[in-house]
């Protein structure tokens, strides 16, 4: 990897003045040189990864099949997360370059996938590549944050690069839709496969080959899941399972319900990437000190109420939407409140507590897509509203659980 890439890094890149504000006085220089690198780097596996869901009606046709076929590619590429704990395992003894380097170059070949893709079997093969990948990429990101930050003030840089979430709607996915509405939604594909091959060799020759945990001490002694992650772990499973019931179904309800265009879906998938960004810099400057378990708890409280009305006042659509906003942003808060508490669930294994978080939450993604989308089909929004709504609530309460049983 690092003869693909060039064996030097290159020199540090002055961080924006805002980050000097943002961040600690002893934070990690390789932290602050490299920080604004891989939150851009993220920026753009995420737009890859999200551009589906709310354009999955215009693929659909694109593509000749139904929204509900979608959702079962979507649902398989999903699965891929059962991966993660072992993809943890393979990031916990090799350098976080190598993971994070690789994890881009395969999102980009996934998305050149999805753009040439002929038909269902070859759309949903290319899924799985970007999800895949995306796990490699996420659990080395993560467990490189762990290498060099202690877990009291972790939250501050996990906020910070999870921004890129939020701007991978705000500005990737609205750039990938403008260029739908132009040309068609392989166009989208396209942009995203140029923007992580640029980011992958920039990620390659930047970040520096450091030796593991693993190479610096020997094999680690690893602990077993305890049940206070093993409450995490339910947390992130009623978390992601609550977000996608929403995230999968708002884009055909506009259409259906208000008449929504292409470029109407990218303009409120614009309008949502400001609400998340708003959310995760809120995390970010709020988490350490508020307790990571009570911002999830918190952020679950508001999700509830939010998806209940939204089942109710559905054929509303100026309340609707600012139903949605707050229902996603309190989920945005929650998740990236969330993160950081995987790299310490397994002893002496950031990179498998990582992934066993990213496990669980794929797989509620993944059981959701295909009865959120069918219900849909069948009555609408309302039950995908209302399995919202009761996934958080075992977020909130698993979140609870375990903040109880720390304690204890």
């Amino acid at each position: 990897m690092g003869d693909l890439f060039g064996s030097k890094p290159l020199g540090p890149v002055p961080s924006p003045a805002v980050l000097h504000r943002v961040l600690d006085d002893d934070t990690p220089a390789v932290i602050r040189d490299d920080l604004v690198t891989v939150t851009v780097a993220r920026l753009t596996t995420n737009a890859a990864y999200r551009f589906a869901p709310p354009f999955i009606a215009t693929i659909a046709r694109g593509l000749d099949v139904s929204i509900a076929e979608i959702g079962v590619a979507l649902a398989i590429s999903d699965v891929c997360g059962l991966s993660s704990p072992l993809i943890g395992r393979v990031v916990d003894r090799v350098p976080r370059r190598w993971s994070m380097t690789g994890g881009l170059v395969v999102i980009a070949a996934g998305a050149a996938a999805a753009a040439l893709s002929t038909g269902l079997v070859m759309f949903t093969a290319a899924l799985l590549m970007i999800s895949l990948a995306k796990i490699v990429f996420d659990v080395g990101l993560g467990a490189w944050i762990a290498d060099h930050v202690a877990y009291a003030r972790r939250s501050r840089i996990v906020g910070i690069t999870e921004t890129s979430w939020a701007l991978g709607l705000l500005v990737g996915v609205s750039a990938m839709g403008l260029l739908t509405t132009i040309w068609s939604w392989r166009a989208g594909y396209l942009a995203a496969m140029a923007a992580v091959g640029v980011m992958a060799v920039v990620v390659g020759r930047r970040i520096p080959t450091e030796r593991t945990r693993v190479h610096l001490d020997g094999a680690p002694v690893v602990g077993r899941l305890p049940l206070a992650g093993w409450l995490a772990v339910a947390g992130m499973f009623g978390l992601m399972s609550s977000a996608q019931s929403l995230f999968i179904t708002f884009g055909p309800w506009l259409e259906d319900e208000f008449g929504f265009t292409t470029a109407g879906l990218a303009g409120v998938a614009f309008g949502l990437g400001a609400v998340e960004l708003v959310a995760s810099s809120m995390s970010a400057a709020r988490t350490d000190r508020w307790g990571k378990e009570r911002s999830v708890v918190g952020g679950a409280l508001v999700m509830i109420p939010a998806a209940l009305a939204l089942a109710v006042f559905n054929e509303h659509l100026a309340v609707g939407l600012v139903l949605l906003a707050i229902f996603i942003a309190a989920f945005e808060f929650s998740i990236v409140s969330a993160l950081p508490i995987g790299a310490e669930l397994v002893a002496g294994a950031p990179g498998r507590g990582i992934g066993t978080m990213i496990a669980c939450g794929t797989v509620g993604r993944a059981l959701m897509a295909i009865p959120a989308t069918r219900l849909y089909e069948r009555h609408g929004i309302v039950p995908a509203a209302l399995l919202g709504a009761a996934t958080a609530l075992v977020a909130g309460g698993a979140m609870f659980a375990r903040r109880r049983a720390l304690d204890r």
